[in-house]
């Protein structure tokens, strides 16, 4: 629900709702308080809202939660700066740098707040400067991309240009304004319709001046619009706006000729036409994940790398979709796994698929994710094993034992197996260890784990059915008992342990044993589902009505083999009693 809820927020950041966002991110917080993410998006829709403070109080949140985590910083110098505490910012941003010296985002900001740290105090919300702070909060990005009248200037580089500009130097808004494109950015800034004089001039018609004022000196304004001529760039525009169309739908195209060869494994074909949809068109990040994909198939690992990095890196400038970038990240993790040769190789490519899951929580990343811990765990322990170094161990083990020191040697027969975990031996000793010290269960566990990896290791079945008559659970330990004996069947051990048990299922038989004491070997039947299942067969339920009403019946039940175990099995629990 926590991941709906924050699903569902990041939609409304991403269409520019903030409030929603805001709203969503508060309701997967509820669900999970633990979660850093949840915070750190709740900053940056708070932080567009222009609620700075509160976003301060998240980002501090999020650090708090994850301090080793770069983007929590980030969003600490982002509302540090919007509350004008440039020099808090700057430290922030450069905490963040120290995780992660690559980090273009973090690089950026601290480039802003210092420049904001150094620049002398503005002169108020009036004149260019006041202009020119519209250009500063991050809601700036979001308005131009979700107005249809502004979104194509998001992919004109000279645009782009012109507002990173304004945005380093607000003063400089009045070199831009001749602009049609800045003006009706600003336009949508202010939230007001602005009037480009060439358009005034041809919309309405202004009647003639009264001839007194003919031959008058104009204003400056006047006389400088009188000379200054109409810009005439639409052609020019035009064809730039129709070139640059053309080139991304042959850009496509050879993305399309390189998916079909893919499909056939023609990678280098593959490989041809998505660098040349590179070549056509550069603000399309999935010609560089899709040759990323390729490289992997073709076992050229660190060219993926490469074009992973170029992706995340031009998906960042392109402020492209988190979906994407995630997806570059995944494939920038899968090549490092297949390059790991080490354990701790695979702690960057864990690193890689987890900053993945942060940009989208696709489950086929976070599948890869837990392969790879999977890896990194089986690696480690090939490379901690060493069967001489489990035998020391086992031997220092055994001489604890000896000298009743338990907790000492249970620590040393963990060792032995952490070296050498296909040892029975070394569980059966500790499952002695276990049963020394009262832990059954434990003890149960080292004891069926031996079985395992050798049912006929006679000493298991000796420490299993040990531990099983500890547990009152005599019918289990005779069965446990007699399937050594099967393995070695002279066994003393084996055969003493089969007539204790005996001896304590026909006490409870002929009623020697306490009240209390049958009661808690019924109740320890009960919760077996080999005898729930008994009791709930309508034919067993027979056989036993039989055995209290009927005893001619009862006598004929029991030549049959099946029937016959099954009573069997009941009497040895305390279930039933033979009298």
């Amino acid at each position: 629900m926590a991941d709906e809820a924050k699903a569902k927020g990041n939609a409304a950041f991403s269409a520019g709702r903030f409030e929603e966002a805001a709203r969503h991110f508060t309701d997967a917080i509820a669900l999970a308080p633990g979660n850093h993410v949840l915070y750190s998006n709740r900053s940056a829709a708070l932080a567009s809202l222009h609620r700075y403070s509160d976003a301060l109080a998240d980002a501090q949140k999020t650090v708090e939660l994850k301090p080793d985590w770069a983007k929590g910083y980030s969003r600490l110098g982002a509302a540090h700066l919007g509350l004008g505490d440039a020099a808090s910012a700057v430290a922030a941003y450069e905490k963040g740098l120290v995780l992660e010296p690559s980090n273009d985002g973090l690089k950026a900001g601290l480039e802003d707040a210092k420049k904001a740290a150094a620049a002398p105090p503005r002169r108020g919300p009036s004149g260019p400067d006041g202009i020119g702070q519209m250009f500063q909060g991050p809601e700036l990005w979001s308005k131009i991309a979700s107005d249809p009248t502004t979104r194509a200037y998001l992919s004109e580089p000279d645009f782009m240009q012109m507002l990173r500009e304004v945005q380093r130097n607000p003063s400089s808004i009045g070199m831009y304004l001749s602009d049609p494109r800045m003006m009706q950015v600003l336009s949508l800034m202010l939230n007001v319709k602005i009037q480009r004089p060439e358009a005034s001039e041809s919309s309405q018609s202004t009647p003639p001046p009264p001839p007194q004022q003919q031959h008058q000196t104009p204003p400056p304004e006047t006389k400088a619009r009188e000379v200054e001529p109409e810009p005439e760039p639409e052609p020019m525009d035009l064809t730039d706006e129709k070139e640059r169309k053309e080139r991304k739908a042959a850009a496509q195209k050879e993305k399309e000729l390189g998916n079909a060869a893919y499909k056939k494994k023609d990678f280098e074909t593959a490989i041809q036409h998505y660098t040349k949809a590179l070549e056509l068109d550069d603000e399309d990040i999935s010609y560089l994940t899709n040759r990323a994909a390729v490289y992997i198939e073709m076992g050229k690992y660190d060219e993926c790398i490469k074009d992973c990095d170029k992706a995340v890196e031009r998906g960042r400038e392109l402020r492209a979709d988190f979906k994407m970038i995630s997806r570059a990240l995944t494939r920038k993790g899968t090549a490092l796994v297949k390059l790991a040769k080490t354990s701790k190789d695979f702690d960057i490519a864990i690193e890689t698929f987890q900053k993945a899951l942060t940009e989208h929580r696709n489950p086929d990343t976070l599948k890869k994710l837990n392969e790879a811990e999977r890896a990194k765990k089986e690696l480690e322990q090939q490379e901690y094993y060493d069967p001489k170094l489990a035998d020391q161990e086992r031997e220092k083990g055994n001489e604890f034992f000896k000298e009743q020191k338990y907790p000492e040697a249970i620590k040393h027969y963990t060792e032995a197996l952490r070296r050498n975990p296909k040892d029975p031996r070394v569980y059966s000793n500790r499952a002695a260890c276990y049963t020394k010290l009262g832990a059954m269960p434990e003890g149960l566990k080292d004891a069926e784990k031996c079985l395992e990896l050798d049912p006929t290791f006679t000493k298991g079945y000796t420490r299993k059915g040990a531990i099983q008559f500890f547990m009152k659970e005599y019918d289990k330990a005779m069965e446990t008992y007699q399937a050594g004996l099967k393995h070695d069947p002279n066994n003393q051990e084996l055969l003493d342990g089969v007539r204790r048990c005996v001896e304590q299922i026909n006490k409870a038989n002929r009623g020697e044993i306490s009240q209390d004491e049958l009661q808690e070997r019924q109740n320890k039947a009960m919760q077996d589902p080999e005898i729930q299942n008994i009791l709930t067969d309508p034919i067993m339920r027979q056989v036993l009505i039989d055995f209290q009403e009927n005893p001619r019946a009862a006598q004929e039940h029991l030549k049959n083999p099946g029937v016959m175990q099954k009573i069997q099995k009941l009497v040895s629990a305390g279930i039933v009693q033979m009298r």
